[in-house]
């Protein structure tokens, strides 16, 4: 059986509005996610831009209070954690950012880079020096870069450091947000390659946020979809990806790039009209002003999620 590592239960995050005495409203970036990741697998969120993903990860990370419910880590509620389950939880969940130039501090070698979570959690620092080469060799990159600055380095190398640095406290979990996105295509395969290397050797769990639909293909066990603070798709990748459920997935999908020349002919469905709005939400269904398929009652009730086989559930009245 599986083993929860983390587990969100109609989570919600809103934020406030105020639109004058007395008047508020809310931007509800995360509406009622339910959602558990495994120890030991990979699961993408996917999503356009300003569907929650990021806040997500920021509540899971614990830097941002949930609206309602909570966050289970290991069993462990962190809305009451205490001091001493929390500096563990700190040091067993690690975050990969999307920009790796703008998170390394310019005036600080890659050596202290590296080190400074160990220094932080209290770590000798003969002992951080030590592990900070070890990190490095783990990331498949030379010692002599560790008396370099961040200005002399390329964007492959940069992520490869803030990878080196996430994995010095030995975490469980990393939550990788677009780790790819900023970088070429040949260093996107190296980068990929690399972290479903770490993953196998340390057995490590991610939480991989991309809009990127080739990079979740290629690396994760189970996709979920995001729109407009709600959860649409979640599934296995592979059943996800070639038999789509929701309207938007389907939008997503054939959006993405067409890696098969032979498939370039086939009709294609293009997803209509603009993201929606997380401050002017719709009623019913979010999606049913761009989608072909919406009824009297989309557009009235939201729907619930409908559970398939392997695990799929969609959220669509046509399931």
């Amino acid at each position: 059986m599986s083993e929860a590592v983390i587990e969100l239960n109609n989570l919600k995050k809103y934020f406030t509005i105020n639109k004058g005495i007395g008047k508020k409203s809310y931007v509800k970036a995360v509406d009622g996610v339910t959602l558990t990741v495994n120890k030991g697998e990979i699961v993408g969120l996917v999503g356009e831009s300003g569907s929650g993903k990021t806040t997500l990860a920021r509540v899971v990370l614990n830097l941002t209070k949930p609206t309602d419910s909570e966050v289970i880590f290991n069993g462990v509620n962190l809305s009451k954690a205490t001091k001493a389950e929390m500096k563990k939880f700190r040091s067993e969940v690690a975050v990969v950012f999307q920009d790796p130039a703008s998170n390394l501090n310019p005036r600080d070698t890659v050596m202290n880079s590296i080190m400074r979570p160990m220094v932080l959690h209290g770590t000798p620092k003969k002992t951080a020096q030590k592990k900070a080469m070890e990190a490095l060799e783990h990331v498949k990159m030379d010692s002599r870069y560790l008396n370099s600055y961040p200005h002399q380095l390329s964007g492959g190398q940069l992520q490869r450091i803030a990878i080196a640095r996430a994995l010095v406290l030995n975490p469980k979990v990393m939550i990788l947000d677009e780790p790819t996105s900023a970088l070429d295509i040949s260093v996107q395969a190296q980068i990929l390659n690399l972290l479903l290397d770490l993953q196998e050797n340390f057995k490590l769990t991610y939480l991989v946020i991309t809009h990127d639909l080739n990079v979740i293909r290629y690396i994760s066990d189970r996709v979920a979809v995001m729109y407009l603070g709600k959860l649409v798709e979640y599934g296995p990748t592979e059943e996800v990806i070639n038999n789509p459920k929701h309207p938007y997935t389907q939008g997503l999908m054939s959006a993405s790039p067409i890696l098969n020349p032979h498939d370039r002919n086939k009709e294609k469905y293009v997803m209509q009209g603009d993201p929606g709005s997380l401050i002017n939400l719709p009623d019913g269904c979010h999606f049913h002003p761009r989608c072909p398929y919406a009824t009297e009652k989309c557009i009235q009730e939201a729907p619930g999620n409908t559970i398939l086989p392997n695990g799929h559930q969609v959220a669509c009245f046509r399931v």
